[in-house]
């Protein structure tokens, strides 16, 4: 009797034919050729994304002795360099305000897209043991790596508002286009990451490119030099280089200065959705080679 019992509660417990068939099956194959982005499957794993922001963020200031003032140090100590050589030495102008601040407005949002770019580009290589033992959409890793800068963005940030207050600059309405310019810096280091991360997984040359390509690229933007020294329409050309958009877009929302973006927000807006769009797709069709080769 106690047998039978015993059978008919098992019975009861057990997941009938009708549950298993209602249980979601996922088949993973290969892609072919160009592929979508599909971008829905990125949102389901939104959860995975803020935590693997938030690994990176604790990752880099773990075991150091100032933590997270690095995130200040890197440009403030720049600033003074740039501020000693270019600005007393070199006597570049800087439109009409202070040197100091004229570059470290330009630092704040070049580091922010140097921290992603580099961070980014060996992401899919620093995370090879996830990346071989579970499937979530690979975009997530290179994503992550770059807003992890956002906390490094923002304490910078707080310094330059400390700096405008000490020079006695007040900020405008123009304020309202940062956020749009800081996604603009994002866009173009995600774009250009997308690309890097790809083929450094590939050819592990990338990696010793890439303080090559960032140092270049910093003087390829008017950090320590205004871009008013170009005539036009160079100076809108100037834009094909996105970071050029952001920097001037920087100081003329925040300082003031009469070196509107004006068109040259418009070019380097267009080369960054370039990047971004083209970095996403040539991801999406390397993505299936990068569990076995990385």
């Amino acid at each position: 009797m106690e047998t039978a019992k015993t059978l008919d509660r098992r019975s009861e417990t057990a997941p009938s034919a009708e549950a298993e068939a209602t249980v979601p099956t996922i088949i993973i194959e290969p892609s072919r050729g160009w592929v979508s982005l599909k971008l829905r499957e990125l949102w389901e794993y939104r959860e995975l994304l803020y935590f693997l922001t938030w690994r990176d963020v604790k990752v880099r200031y773990k075991q150091t002795v100032l933590g997270a003032a690095w995130a200040i140090i890197q440009p403030f100590f720049t600033m003074v360099v740039f501020s000693l050589f270019f600005g007393k030495l070199a006597k570049i102008p800087s439109d009409g305000v202070p040197y100091p601040i004229f570059s470290y407005a330009a630092l704040v949002p070049w580091n922010f897209f140097a921290h992603g770019l580099s961070q980014s580009s060996n992401s899919l290589v620093g995370s090879s043991n996830l990346i071989k033992k579970v499937y979530f959409p690979r975009l997530v890793v290179p994503i992550s790596s770059v807003l992890s800068g956002v906390v490094d963005f923002c304490l910078a940030f707080i310094v330059l508002l400390g700096m405008m207050l000490y020079f006695g600059i007040m900020p405008t309405w123009k304020v309202i286009w940062l956020p749009l310019l800081l996604l603009l810096a994002l866009v173009t280091s995600l774009g250009v990451g997308l690309w890097l991360s790809a083929l450094n997984v590939q050819f592990r040359d990338v990696r010793y490119t890439v303080p090559f390509l960032t140092q270049f690229w910093l003087f390829a933007t008017p950090i320590a030099y205004p871009s008013s020294l170009l005539p036009e329409p160079w100076r809108t050309v100037y834009g094909i280089n996105p970071m050029v958009g952001v920097v001037e877009g920087f100081r003329w929302a925040l300082l003031g200065t009469e070196t509107a973006p004006g068109p040259m927000i418009i070019v380097s807006s267009l080369m960054a959705l370039l990047l971004l769009v083209g970095g996403a797709f040539y991801f999406r069709r390397m993505e299936k080679t990068f569990a076995d080769v990385v």
